[in-house]
């Protein structure tokens, strides 16, 4: 089919039903499901709609080729007649005009530019970085975060070892890397456990000598520096209040040695639970720019409308920022993510990290994230036979690596991102340079463009397209090169429908059976229900598969509550009989941001009961 460009005609309505998806599976819930189908009820208000305006070119096709050598002498004549003037009236002080109010703009900071491609690397691995920098240079990614603990540079309080963190970053430098460094861990002559991550330190100044030390040193070649690793998983007897006051010791003497230097606020997984904690601890107004590392979120691309809970992570962070008055513009980063392959080369395996790989970068560019860090760039397995580097053990380039090689290339080092297009259902981003598209899970899609194309693939290969002549869009993304773009759209996206006017959502309907042990987790839509939304009703239909066994299950939900985000609401067994029966959990505390890639699950099923519906309703504050 031709491609059919998405206005608001083709929005659902509030009150149509979408179908039931495909059931999958999540790392942090044992012999569980996914469910994620979604149905308006109760619609309180019709949509907005949105217009196109076209830019003067748009209108004016070849107007800028219409001007000429007349315009061009035009232009030369004013633009002398201005300086002349303006020359004048600082000599005359017209207007009374004072050399004070004229304002230089300051120039670009050598430490810094608009790449958003970067990669990280794991400490088993780390030192091989001479090695594999210039690897990822040749890739296109540019960003490389990694830097000595502080163990490593200060083993002694009287004594400082500069030699690791001076060849990172002057090898670094010379490979065209440019290093964000990470303030993490204890020297454990400061740590009360006498180790590496024992909260709280000794003294607080032991903290703020070796920030000021390592920010003062590296103040011309680092400009970032990321407050800890993961300090929720990192630690030993930390606190958000005790991460809190870590952090703004150190933006407070990294200011005082670096003016310019660029602080961030960290979390493990994409934890918004533990960063509102930290927020309220005292962390606000002493960081420049906030990351996250949103792992699971990459699990949950390979289900049916992954992409609709993953591009919902940037909003989530900005009512986070809202709600405790911080910047609305504030830099978001995502400083670790990444998927494993199996060390040996599989080609499914391996292809399905490149295509999330790509995916991960697009989807993260579309939202606002600033830069994002591909972890890892050569890896340890674990123990699992897999890791998540780009790079093998045996230094053979995985497809992911050719996939960022090619990525890099077409959208270049500082991607211009245009807006979203809605390809009759299949994703579809626009940048400057091309159209990234891919269908959802387990669909193909016939396009076509009325303009010739040039489809680029993950691998680098190229072939093109005539007007008019279809070809078939998967799930493995593609680049498209010569896509009209000027229908691309900012704001929110458009798949899945629109539910922020609605009262309930049916997250689930038809028919579940669940077996002791199993759980099944679930998702509502982002616009019903993010950060914020915290009254929410959770009603399960389920009966017993056999009324003589003992049958029901627990609800594990996303909270406030709880630093890791998750929490119980309590049991219920299904009565006795072979009919339906609803059970409502009502809850004051919901946090439905994604944590671990869901919102809600039912688990620990004792016996065995079909599931009929599940639906969740916004409740009014009481």
């Amino acid at each position: 089919m031709g491609i059919r460009w998405r206005h608001d005609a083709s929005i659902p309505s509030p009150c149509e039903t979408w179908p039931a998806t495909k059931l999958g599976g999540h790392p942090h819930l044992p012999h569980h499901t996914h469910a994620w189908s979604w149905r308006h009820r109760v619609a309180l208000g019709g949509t907005a709609r949105r217009h196109y305006c076209p830019s003067p070119s748009d209108r004016y096709p070849g107007h800028c080729d219409l001007v000429g050598a007349t315009r061009w002498a035009t232009m030369r004549t004013l633009s002398l007649f201005v300086a002349v003037v303006f020359v004048a009236a600082l000599a005359l002080g017209l207007s009374g005009c004072h050399m004070s109010e004229i304002t230089v703009p300051p120039p670009p900071d050598a430490r810094a530019d608009g790449s958003p491609w970067g990669f990280a690397t794991s400490a088993e691995w780390s030192g091989e970085y001479p090695r594999f920098e210039p690897l990822m240079h040749q890739a296109g990614a540019i960003w490389f975060r990694h830097f000595p603990t502080w163990e490593t540079l200060q083993p002694k309080p009287d004594e400082w070892n500069w030699k690791p963190a001076d060849e990172l970053v002057s090898i670094s430098r010379s490979n065209g890397i440019r290093v964000t460094g990470l303030l993490f861990y204890f020297a454990p002559w400061a740590s009360s456990g006498g180790d590496g991550r024992t909260f709280p330190i000794r003294d607080m100044q032991f903290w703020r000598d070796y920030v000021t030390g390592v920010v003062s040193r590296y103040r011309n070649d680092i400009k970032y520096w990321e407050v800890w690793n993961e300090p929720q998983s990192f630690q030993k007897n930390g606190t958000p209040r005790l991460y809190a006051d870590m952090v703004r010791e150190a933006f407070n003497a990294a200011k005082k040695a670096d003016p310019g230097a660029k602080l961030g606020l960290t979390t493990a997984n994409f934890a918004v639970a533990y960063l509102n904690e930290v927020l309220k601890a005292g962390a606000t107004n002493h960081f420049d720019y906030l990351c996250v590392h949103p792992y699971e979120n990459v699990e949950v691309l390979k289900e049916p409308d992954g992409e609709i809970q993953f591009l919902s992570l940037a909003d989530n962070l900005r009512r986070l920022l809202a709600a405790h008055r911080q910047r609305p513009d504030l830099p978001l980063w995502i400083t670790e993510i990444g998927f494993q392959a199996p060390i040996k080369p599989d080609a499914d395996k391996d292809a399905l990290q490149a295509e999330l790989l790509v995916k991960t970068y697009v989807l993260g560019l579309a939202q606002g994230f600033e830069r994002v860090f591909w972890f890892e760039a050569r890896g340890p397995a674990y123990g699992h036979e897999t890791d998540h580097g780009l790079i093998r053990r045996d230094w053979s380039l995985r497809p992911a690596y050719t996939a960022l090689k090619t990525m890099t290339a077409l959208l270049g080092q500082s991607p211009r991102y245009l807006g979203w297009l809605d390809l009759d259902g299949s994703y579809g981003f626009a940048f400057q340079n091309a159209l990234v598209a891919w269908s959802p899970v387990g669909k193909q899609q016939d396009m076509k463009f009325d303009v010739p194309v040039r489809l680029i693939q993950l691998d680098g290969s190229e072939s093109e397209r005539a007007a008019g002549q279809s070809f078939t869009l998967s799930n493995t993304p593609v680049f498209i090169l010569g896509a009209p773009s000027k229908h691309a759209q900012r704001g929110p996206f458009p798949w899945g429908g629109d539910f922020s006017r609605c009262e309930e959502q049916i997250c689930f309907s038809g028919q579940r059976r669940l077996d002791k042990g199993q759980s099944a987790a679930f998702r509502v839509h982002p616009s019903f229900a993010g950060f914020g939304t915290t009254n929410l009703a959770i009603t399960v239909v389920a009966r017993r598969l056999d009324p003589a066994k003992t049958a029901g299950m627990q609800l594990f939900y996303e909270t406030l509550k709880t630093l890791h985000g998750y929490d119980r609401a309590g049991w219920w067994t299904i009565p006795a009989d072979d009919r339906w029966h609803e059970h409502t959990w009502r809850l004051n505390d919901a946090n439905f941001v994604g944590t671990w890639g869901y919102h809600f699950a039912l688990t620990e099923a004792s016996g065995s009961f079909l599931i009929k519906e599940i639906r969740v309703k916004r409740e009014r504050h009481p």
